[in-house]
């Protein structure tokens, strides 16, 4: 069988792993395979490897696999996997206890399993969880050469938007002045500052706050990183004509805080916009939105129309990478 490999010198080869390995980019199923003087490591998803490493696609050797959830059930359960933890979405209590003792009796590295026990919910975005083994809600995620200490039941987080977060991340300059308006925990002024920006993170959760400051400290960019417990409407005015790149990811409302955003944007200065519309004019309100608070103090230049995602039937998650240029 086919599958895609990342093709790295033998020297490289584990500078390269531990990097995919990271961003939990290597495929398990298939075994690292060695020609010559090249390494071949087996990816899940081409597309998230970075550009600066090359991707072929070659003949596949399965590995001798290990007891896995769905070996112990007789099905494939549905799951996500965040740091050394499972999430599952089981609306059948006794299905989802089934489940969460097949995963810890497998050779998942895991130790703890949640139930999603709520939708997302308040401005704050967090979900009640139901613990159904291990001890707590706090995991520890790692992205892209990042580590991100996180409490579930306190904070959002989306480990499904990783390679988003990278593809930003990756157009950040030396010297950059990022401005998140919806930090979080970091997952985009973490990678940020690693890649040298001066990033201030703004958040109204304050545990969200709490583990930013401490996520920038785990990477190293604590010297890097202003962590502002607040709402960012009344922090704006501090920071304005301060930024070089904004990133909006509050879908459903981000159009609430754009006189805000616009305030902060430098000269020159690319917001992320991020948004949830329907399939059949995804981009348009976002980009109408922007262009009627921004102009005519800024040129407004849309570079990138993005799907993210599928979010819902009909619905989908978008970004606009949008370009202000004072006028």
């Amino acid at each position: 069988m086919d599958v895609p490999f990342v093709r790295v010198s033998r020297e490289q080869g584990e500078t390269t792993r531990r990097e995919l390995a990271e961003a939990d980019l290597i495929d398990d199923d298939y075994e690292i395979d060695v020609d010559g003087e090249d390494l071949y490591i087996p990816v899940v998803d081409p597309d998230a490897v970075s550009g600066d490493l090359e991707v072929c696609t070659r003949s596949a050797v399965e590995r001798d696999t290990q007891t896995t959830p769905a070996d112990l059930l007789g099905f494939d359960p549905s799951y996500e996997r965040l740091g050394r933890a499972v999430l599952l979405d089981e609306d059948d209590e006794e299905r989802a206890d089934e489940i969460a003792a097949a995963v810890i009796e497998s050779d998942l590295p895991v130790d703890t399993v949640l139930n999603k026990a709520s939708k997302v919910k308040g401005e704050t975005r967090v979900r009640d969880w139901e613990l159904l083994a291990g001890e707590n809600t706090e995991v520890v995620h790692r992205e892209y050469g990042c580590e991100f200490a996180l409490d579930l039941a306190a904070v959002y987080f989306s480990p499904r938007l990783a390679t988003e977060r990278h593809r930003v991340a990756s157009q950040v300059a030396d010297g950059e002045h990022a401005f998140d308006m919806f930090a979080g925990v970091g997952p985009f002024v973490i990678p940020f500052a690693k890649r040298g920006g001066t990033c201030v993170g703004v958040d109204v959760n304050g545990e969200a706050i709490e583990y930013l400051r401490e996520n920038a400290d785990r990477n190293g960019v604590a010297d890097r990183v202003t962590a502002v417990h607040d709402d960012v409407r009344a922090v704006a005015p501090e920071y304005e004509d301060w930024a070089d790149r904004i990133v909006m990811n509050l879908p459903h409302s981000a159009d609430e805080f754009l006189e805000s955003a616009v305030t902060i944007a430098g000269e020159d200065c690319v917001v992320h916009y991020y948004d949830i519309q329907h399939e059949d004019d995804p981009f348009g309100p976002g980009e109408r939105a922007i262009r009627e608070t921004a102009e005519p103090t800024y040129d407004v230049t849309v570079e990138t129309r993005r799907t993210v995602r599928s979010y819902a039937p009909h619905e989908l998650n978008v970004c606009l990478d949008v370009r202000l240029e004072r006028a």
